[in-house]
């Protein structure tokens, strides 16, 4: 566990990003998959594990890709998101709220697409949308890239399907549990990251 001051808003809010910032980073880290909620179409609601691509404190916002045919596209773009992360060893849960934003096709997308592995950007050569009804169990992948690394020239015909979701992020709702009491605060972009106190 970390030896920071909980009892400081600054120290906590930092220590959270600085988390947040290593979860994108390192795939071992448990901030490395949290769940994105939303709401659909229907009223309902919809969660899922994401993989955290990268945390921006400065822009105060996090990183994440997807299918650009997935369901979750439509369901989040411009619209309020949550997302959930727990650290075990840090006894710590972050209940982060804000707005999502889909990319697709600019240069900034662009690049991040060229930045990924080719193993990596494999899984958008997947034949139908996410969700699509199969007559079996199946990766969705063509036969012939079952398995294989493509080649950049395999994987061209990829790039339509792959698409950027960042949430820009409006408030953190930290928990701290602890066999001593827990403690809990919540940071708004609206005070400037300031912070307040709430009962756990």
């Amino acid at each position: 566990m970390s030896d920071i001051d909980r009892d400081s808003l600054p120290a906590i809010l930092s220590h959270a990003w600085t988390l947040l910032v290593r979860g994108g980073a390192d795939r071992k880290s448990p901030l490395h998959t949290p769940v994105v909620a939303s709401v659909d179409g229907d009223g309902l609601p919809q969660t899922r594990v994401m993989v955290l691509r990268k945390a921006d404190p400065a822009a105060a916002s996090l990183r994440f890709h997807t299918d650009a045919r997935s369901p979750k596209v439509a369901q989040l773009d411009g619209k309020p998101v949550s997302v959930l992360a727990y650290h075990p060893q840090e006894q710590m849960q972050l209940r982060i709220s804000g707005r999502a934003r889909i990319g697709t096709d600019d240069a900034v997308v662009e690049g991040i697409w060229d930045q990924s592995t080719l193993f990596a950007r494999r899984c958008y050569l997947a034949q139908s949308a996410p969700g699509t009804p199969l007559p079996g169990p199946a990766s969705g992948l063509p036969e012939w890239i079952e398995g294989q690394q493509p080649t950049a020239a395999q994987i061209a015909p990829a790039r339509p399907n792959f698409a950027v979701l960042w949430v820009d992020v409006t408030a953190i709702d930290w928990l701290h549990l602890a066999n001593s009491g827990h403690r809990r605060a919540v940071f708004g972009a609206g005070d400037g990251w300031a912070g307040a106190w709430l009962a756990p």
